[in-house]
Order: structure tokens, then sequence, then C-alpha cells
């Protein structure tokens, strides 16, 4: 019997379809292939996958976390993670495609916490869970939720609360709102003109690896939390173009030690 899994979408620059040849009689993996629309380690993680569940019975295959495919990659850089977590999703996906269930059926549709690269709490939450995740960035690298505008933070803050403070019962409570509160207060309120330095020298950092990619990304205006940014070259318009621009933005946040949102040169024309 054959089975298609597929997760993601072309729409967020991420998608990946699996196949399986499967024995009907052991539901042995006879043969997987893939077809992916991503990065290099969306390959090589799709790639990894196949070769792990190879010869594996469903439920064995069931079992690989997205941990065991970075592992065979020999660890993925962190904001590659996500790629291992879609290679898991797919495969879910295809084992319910051969056994005839729905598998979207755990996924609520107005679950959608992530409206950019439709991420959902369900899939945040185990992500989360599966790989002790701590932080916004974590959970951005593992599932990109989160990386493309902020409007999402909140929410995946609470799930992390959720989930963690289950987790981590036994460590000290987070000690957020308190001391972000304290800190803010203590940290000496940055003028416009400095702000604004440190945003291009934020940008200034990030160009050589645009670069390296034949992109660039230029600042063009500075309006309170916003800041539009001009993305040229092969960044620009191209699928990665929200990842980047949410790299950037993680970046800026951490910097500034505020919450901004980053946006293309092209939503200033709108505005």
């Amino acid at each position: 019997g054959h089975a298609i899994g597929d997760f993601g979408s072309i729409k967020c620059g991420d998608a990946l379809r699996l196949m399986l040849k499967i024995n009907p009689q052991s539901e042995v993996i006879e043969d997987a292939h893939f077809q992916t629309f991503g990065c290099g380690s969306a390959i090589a993680s799709s790639s990894a996958l196949t070769e792990i569940i190879k010869g594996k019975t469903l439920d064995e295959a069931l079992t690989v976390s997205n941990q065991d495919i970075a592992d065979y990659l020999d660890g993925l850089p962190p904001e590659k993670m996500h790629c291992s977590v879609m290679g898991r999703e797919a495969l879910q996906a295809a084992v319910a495609n051969y056994r005839g269930e729905a598998w979207k059926d755990d996924h609520e549709e107005g679950d959608l916490v992530c409206k950019c690269f439709a991420i959902d709490a369900v899939m945040i939450e185990d992500t989360v869970r599966a790989n002790r995740l701590r932080t916004l960035e974590d959970v951005a690298n593992y599932t990109k939720a989160g990386g493309g505008c902020s409007a999402c933070h909140e929410k995946i803050e609470d799930i992390l609360i959720a989930v963690n403070g289950r987790l981590y019962a036994n460590e000290a409570k987070p000690r957020k709102a308190a001391a972000t509160a304290a800190e803010a207060a203590t940290r000496p309120r940055l003028t416009n003109y400095q702000r604004i330095r440190k945003i291009e020298e934020t940008l200034e950092a990030i160009r050589p690896m645009l670069q390296r990619d034949h992109g660039d990304v230029t600042l063009i205006e500075v309006d309170g939390k916003k800041i539009y940014v001009e993305l040229s070259g092969a960044c620009q318009g191209c699928s990665m173009e929200a990842a980047t621009l949410g790299g950037v933005q993680q970046k800026l946040i951490e910097t500034l030690g505020e919450l901004v949102q980053v946006l293309p040169v092209t939503a200033l024309a709108r505005a």
C-alpha cells in the first residue's frame, strides 16, 4: 500500500510531501521518498527521516522524534529545527492517511496561533513539551511560529507558561512580569537617535549573512514600534522573506529590549 503525508504550505516557504511504500501484512515501511519545497536543511531533514524510517513498522516510525532527525544530521542549528519538526508532522500525516484516519482532527481550525506560518496551538504545545523549549525564540526556531509578525507572541508565551508550569513545576516560577518591569525601570530609555543607531548596528551585523545569500537589507523608516526595511536581491519576495524579516525582528527585539515589528517597505506604501 502507499501513503502520502503533506505538511506545511508553499505559501509559507516550507512544504514537505512524504511518500511511503508500506507492506500491508507487516506494516513495515519498505520505501520512503519525499518532495520538499524549502531550504537545504528541510531537504536534509526530509532525507534523514526517510533513511531512519525505512525498515521500521508504522508504529516504530511514529516514535521517531524531531530530535532523532536532528541527531542523525549531527545537530541542526537551532534556527533550522523547524525543518525536523516538519518531517515528523508529515510522517504522522502519512501514517494517518494510510490508516484512513483524519489527521487534521487534533488541529482545530480556529486554533491557529501563528497565522503567518499556519501553526496551531496543538503543534506548538507538543513541540514545546517534546523539546523542553523555554523561550519565544526557541518556539520560532522549532516551529517558525512567532517568526513572522509579533501578533501571536502573547499566545505563545501563554503556551510556554502552561506547559513549562507543568514541566518545571519544581523550578522557581517564571519571574517574568516583575523582572521585566523592574529592568525596564532601571534601563535608561534610549533617545530616538540612539535607538536608530542601535537598529542600524543590528542590521549591519545581519547584512553579511544576507549578502552571502545574494540579498541585502536596508533601513528605510522607523515609526515608533514599526521598523520598515527594504530587502533586496535574492531576499526580495523570495519564500524566505517572511522568515528573514522574522529573524531581523528577533534580533532587534533582543537589542532594543522592546517588542518591535519589522515590516517590508511595501507595507509602508500601504500604510
